[in-house]
């Protein structure tokens, strides 16, 4: 929002909005394999094997 109030230069603006989602993506990565290794095999040793289906519809939504 400061770089577009300032008026940088549109490329500049987009470079740091590409480096963003960089970074957001992959911190997402590294969250869901975090994810995986402990809630779902946690709920899956458990007997709750509804942590597979949850499992594929995160991943349905995160591959938009």
């Amino acid at each position: 929002r400061n770089m577009v109030e300032e008026e940088r230069y549109c490329v500049e603006i987009l470079n740091q909005v590409s480096a963003v989602q960089a970074a957001l993506n992959s911190f997402s990565k590294e969250l869901l394999a975090s994810h995986i290794h402990s809630c779902v095999v946690e709920d899956i040793q458990a007997g709750k094997m509804e942590a597979v289906d949850e499992l594929c519809e995160t991943i349905k939504k995160l591959m938009k």
